[in-house]
C-alpha cells in the first residue's frame, strides 16, 4: 500500500466520529447513530440515556436500574401507580360523599357488614389471581431476555474465536474473514433491537437504533417503509397527560403502525436469524469452522435465538383472557361502591377518607398487575429492553475490540503467576514434581493467607 492511500485510509477513519451513522462522542449510548436516507423521515426512536436527566424520561420511561434514589418507597413517583389512581380516587371520593351525605341529612343508607366480608374475599380472590398471573409474565419475559442475552454472548464469542481469519492464505481473504466476522457480530446486535422493537409493535427497520446495523439486509420491514404512513405524529400535551393519568380514552392502539401499513411487513428478527445461518454455512463451507462440535454449538445457539423470538411473542399475544380481566374489574369497582353503605354505620364522615384509602388499597394492586401483564412496553415498570440492547452491544464490542488471543500469549506470559509468586517462566526451569509439590501446597494455606501472588501467612510464598 502506498503513503498516499495510508494517509487517505487514516484520514477515513478520523472522520468517523463526525459521520452522521456513527456517533463516538463521550455523550452517546450507541455507536450507531443511522441518518435518513435522501427524501425519507426517520421515526424517531426512543429516548437515550444522557448525562442530562429529562423530566419527561424520569416519568414516563422504564425505570434505569443503574440509578440510585435516597428517598424512601413511599414518596417515590417514577414507577408508582399513584399517578393512575388520581381520576378513580376522585370518582371514588365523590361518590363516598354523595352516600355519606344522604346517610347524614335524608335517610341512613347501611348495609350489613356480612356482604363486605363475602365480596372481600371474592375480590382478594380475584385481584390475586390477576397480579400473580401478571407477575408470572413479567418474570418470563425477564427469563426469555436473561437467555437471550446469554445465547448472544456465546455466539459472539464463538464466531469471535473459533471462526478462523486466511491471513496466512491471503491477506486479502483474511480481511475478509475479519470483516465478515464483525458483520455476523452487528447482525447479533440487530437480532435484539429488532426484537425490541417487534415486542413494542414497532415494525420497521429505520428505527435510529436499527437503521445502520440491517441496512444492508433485504428485509420485508425495509422494503415496507413508507414516510408517507409510517411517520406518527407526535402526542399533544393533553394526549401525553391522560396516557400519565392512566385514562383509557387516551391511549392509542399500540398497533397503530402496523394495521397503517399497506405492505407485508415480515418478521424481522427471523429474517436477521436467516442471515445469520447463511452466515454460519459459509464458513462451514470454507473450512473457517472445521470442528464438528463447534459447528454444532452454533447452531444450537441460532436454535436458542429462534426459541427467544417465539418465546417472548407468546407472552406478548397471550394476555390475560378478556372475560377474566372484565370480570375482576367489574368486581372490584362493585366492592369499592359498596364500602360507603357499610362504613356509615361504624365511621360516620370518617367514611369518605377511608373510603378512598380502600379504594387505593385495591385499585392501586389490581392497577399493578395491569401494568406488567405486558413487561416489554415502556411504561415506568416494563422491563428496560433499550437498557438491555445497549449492554449487549457493549459486551459484543468488548469481544471483538482485541484479536482473538492465542493460548500461548498469556499462558507463557512473565506476569502470569501460575502458583503463588512464581510466574510460568519460573516454574517451566523447574522439575515436574517441584511444580506438583507447589500444587499440594496451595491446599495447606490457612484462610488468613491471600491467594494468587498475594503474601501468605505462616506458608512460604514461593515453589
Amino acid at each position: 500500500m502506498s503513503a498516499t492511500n495510508t494517509t487517505t485510509s487514516l484520514q477515513e477513519l478520523e472522520t468517523v466520529g463526525k459521520s452522521p451513522w456513527i456517533n463516538i462522542s463521550s455523550q452517546a449510548t450507541s455507536l450507531r447513530q443511522p441518518s435518513p436516507a435522501p427524501g425519507q423521515q426517520h421515526r424517531p426512536g426512543p429516548p437515550r440515556h444522557k448525562s442530562s436527566i429529562r423530566t419527561e424520561d424520569s416519568f414516563t420511561q422504564p425505570r434505569d436500574i443503574e440509578k440510585h434514589s435516597k428517598l424512601p418507597y413511599f414518596i417515590r413517583m417514577h414507577g408508582s401507580i399513584t399517578p393512575r389512581m388520581i381520576i378513580p380516587l376522585l370518582v371514588v371520593g365523590a361518590w363516598a360523599t354523595l352516600i355519606t351525605c344522604i346517610s347524614k341529612f335524608v335517610h341512613p343508607l347501611v348495609v350489613s357488614d356480612l356482604l363486605l366480608t363475602v365480596l372481600g374475599f371474592v375480590v382478594g380472590l380475584g385481584i390475586s389471581f390477576r397480579t400473580s398471573s401478571a407477575y408470572e409474565r413479567y418474570v418470563e419475559g425477564r427469563k426469555y431476555w436473561a437467555q437471550l442475552s446469554q445465547t448472544s454472548r456465546d455466539l459472539a464469542r464463538h464466531v469471535w474465536i473459533h471462526v478462523d481469519e486466511r491471513h496466512e492464505t491471503d491477506p486479502q481473504l483474511g480481511k475478509a474473514d475479519l470483516l465478515g466476522k464483525v458483520t455476523a457480530l452487528n447482525l447479533i446486535v440487530a437480532f435484539a433491537v429488532a426484537l425490541k422493537h417487534r415486542l413494542r409493535f414497532e415494525p420497521y427497520a429505520q428505527y435510529d437504533d436499527l437503521g445502520q446495523l440491517v441496512s444492508h439486509l433485504q428485509t420485508f420491514a425495509g422494503d415496507a417503509y413508507d414516510p408517507d404512513t409510517t411517520v406518527l405524529k407526535p402526542k399533544t400535551s393533553w394526549k401525553r397527560g391522560g396516557e400519565y393519568l392512566g385514562m383509557t380514552f387516551a391511549e392509542s392502539n399500540p398497533r397503530k403502525a402496523i394495521k397503517r401499513s399497506k405492505k407485508n411487513l415480515g418478521n424481522l428478527p427471523l429474517e436477521i436469524l436467516t442471515y445469520m445461518s447463511a452466515y454460519m454455512e459459509s464458513t462451514t463451507k470454507t473450512g473457517q469452522l472445521p470442528n464438528g462440535v463447534q459447528q454444532a454449538m452454533v447452531m444450537a445457539n441460532l436454535a436458542s435465538l429462534n426459541e427467544v423470538l417465539a418465546g417472548t411473542e407468546r407472552v406478548l399475544n397471550t394476555p390475560l383472557p378478556i372475560a377474566y380481566s372484565i370480570a375482576i374489574s367489574q368486581i372490584t369497582w362493585v366492592y369499592v361502591i359498596m364500602l360507603p353503605f357499610q362504613l356509615w354505620d361504624a365511621l360516620g364522615w370518617i367514611t369518605i377518607p377511608g373510603t378512598i384509602v380502600g379504594a387505593y388499597i385495591i385499585l392501586g394492586i389490581a392497577a399493578i398487575g395491569r401494568e406488567i401483564e405486558n413487561p416489554f412496553g415502556r411504561d415506568e415498570n416494563d422491563l428496560p429492553l433499550d437498557k438491555f440492547c445497549q449492554t449487549l452491544e457493549d459486551e459484543i464490542n468488548i469481544i471483538a475490540a482485541r484479536r482473538p488471543p492465542k493460548f500461548e500469549d498469556f499462558v507463557a506470559n512473565q506476569e502470569n503467576s501460575v502458583i503463588f509468586q512464581s510466574s510460568y517462566t519460573d516454574l517451566v526451569s523447574r522439575s515436574t514434581d517441584d511444580i506438583r509439590a507447589g500444587l499440594k501446597a496451595r491446599t495447606n494455606i490457612k484462610a488468613g493467607g491471600v491467594h494468587g501472588g498475594g503474601q501468605v501467612k505462616n506458608e512460604k510464598a514461593e515453589v
